[in-house]
């Protein structure tokens, strides 16, 4: 019996043995790197290291340290996996063993920078793999102050951390797939990252990324948020006040290095409140080393990689947040103009409202003070996101490619609409009847979706059968409108898009 038939695949590590499952060949549960424990705590990821015998890869490896999310993070979680900071461990999917050199699509998956894995249950199907005749590979990495928590200046280099040893370890994961990718079918050549929210954004890091440079050919960035990183004085703040609520000093390594994980966890959400940072405290941090420049900064000057781009977001990406606060029962309007001034001048707030109020009246919507924030809301953190990096792509000659998921959900008697995170189920095949719906339309979106995502992966435009033509963002901002059904419409939701660009400008490095 050949390797082949005994789902053996040989790595620069060692062998490996996998499974066949749905038509595909899976690898589970492989480590890419050490694992970041003792004192490895904090430094940057080291090659993993080598095996004699073969290694079954026939289960999930430990996921990070990770408080659950309440609700049981209904869109991403399955039953609760391992926790360990022994968690460096990526997935295969592919559909042979052969040499037929297949694009490879890399998985980040999202969770604030502080929950999640690259094995949630939502991601295990593999069908977009089968599907698109890709190599999906997903991966774990190091979260919350684990992974993002700059200790370097703060204890004087004797914890040299820079707050992006999580994105080290998305780099490092990509390094094994340069070197070992094609023994699992897969071209090193044609490698397309892909994540939503912080997912996303570490795919926007990574852009930016002089480490990662090379290690991909093509981008897909779903939903990011915010500023996507944090400026180095803010992550010292942040270490500061870390320390602080720990009650360790400094210069106390080895008090460091031997604080349990379950503390770890329990001092982020006080950081969180401290630092008035909402749910990600620790994120990946514009050090100047690692991270030479603000990701945003990076796309404007042109000095983020020059890749292909594909990216986007929901129509009603705050409703997810929102509704989980009890007082969207109640908002009225003074309540929604004292939220938007966190963010918004508050000369401008009553021009903004406006501007919403009449576009959605304009076209039948419902214009309560609630829809009028998660509308003005979602615009400020995410498309406006989505917009400035894409019009830098676009201006750099760069192709790029928008959409906007606008399928809304029937959960909560379609109070979500189309919610943050809702596409994931359409994209991997793995559609909870309650969120997304069911049904032939169902099916096709999804569908569409793995169609044009693979698509792109292939040959860096996105246009496809199922899809139909999709052509690049331009300067008639033609956008992929994804829902029952999937069209093309040229300045899409203008009226709020320009009120932006005008006297409502929001300095979006500072946003999150």
């Amino acid at each position: 019996m050949s390797d082949i038939e005994k789902n053996i695949v040989n790595t620069k590590q060692g062998k490996l043995q996998g499974s066949r499952e749905n038509n595909l060949y899976l690898f589970k549960g492989i480590p890419f790197a050490e694992p970041p424990v003792g004192k490895l705590r904090w430094m940057p990821p080291q090659p993993a290291p080598a095996w004699e015998n073969i290694r079954p890869a026939l289960r999930y490896g430990n996921i990070a340290p990770q408080i659950l999310m309440p609700m049981g993070a209904p869109f991403l979680r399955g039953e609760p996996e391992p926790q360990s900071e022994d968690c460096l461990y990526l997935n295969v999917y592919t559909p042979g063993l052969d040499n037929e050199k297949r694009p490879v699509m890399v998985w980040i998956h999202g969770g604030a920078f502080s929950m999640g894995s690259g094995s949630e249950h939502m991601f295990r199907s593999g069908r977009i793999a089968e599907r698109g005749n890709v190599v999906l590979v997903t991966l774990n990495y190091r979260l919350g102050a684990l992974g993002f928590l700059n200790l370097d200046k703060i204890t004087g280099g004797k914890i040299p951390s820079t707050g992006n040893e999580g994105l080290l370890d998305q780099v490092a994961a990509l390094e094994w797939v340069r070197d070992n990718i094609e023994g699992f079918g897969g071209d090193p050549d044609n490698v397309t990252i892909f994540g939503e929210s912080a997912g996303g954004m570490s795919v926007s890091c990574l852009m930016a990324l002089p480490a990662a440079r090379g290690l991909f050919h093509k981008a897909i960035i779903e939903s990011a948020v915010g500023a996507i990183a944090r400026p180095l004085e803010n992550s010292i703040y942040t270490a500061e006040t870390f320390l602080r609520i720990a009650g360790i000093s400094a210069d106390d390594t080895p008090g460091l290095l031997n604080l349990p994980p379950e503390k770890i966890l329990k001092i982020q959400p006080e950081v969180a409140i401290e630092t008035d940072q909402g749910e990600a405290p620790c994120i990946p941090v514009a050090d100047g080393v690692i991270m030479p420049l603000m990701p945003l900064e990076a796309f404007s000057k042109g000095m983020a990689a020059k890749v292909p781009t594909l990216i986007g977001s929901n129509l009603d990406e705050q409703k997810l947040f929102s509704l989980m606060n009890p007082m969207h029962k109640t908002m009225d309007e003074p309540m929604l103009k004292k939220l938007l001034a966190r963010n918004v001048p508050e000369e401008n707030i009553e021009m903004i409202i406006d501007v919403y109020k009449n576009a959605k009246q304009g076209r039948g919507e419902i214009v309560t003070p609630f829809e009028l924030y998660s509308a003005i809301n979602t615009d400020i953190m995410f498309r406006n996101i989505v917009l400035h990096i894409i019009e830098a792509r676009r201006d750099q000659g760069v192709p790029a490619y928008n959409y906007l998921f606008t399928w809304k959900s029937p959960a909560m008697g379609g109070a979500l609409g189309a919610a943050h995170a809702l596409e994931l189920g359409f994209l991997f095949g793995s559609m909870d009847e309650a969120l997304c719906g069911k049904g032939p339309v169902v099916e096709k979106i999804s569908q569409q979706m793995q169609d044009a995502w693979t698509a792109f992966a292939h040959t860096g435009n996105p246009s496809c059968e199922s899809m139909g033509e999709w052509p690049e963002y331009g300067i008639e901002r033609k956008t992929m409108i994804i829902s029952g059904d999937s069209h093309v419409e040229k300045a899409v939701y203008e009226e709020e898009r320009e009120v932006w660009s005008g006297a409502g400008h929001v300095d979006l490095n500072k946003m999150l």
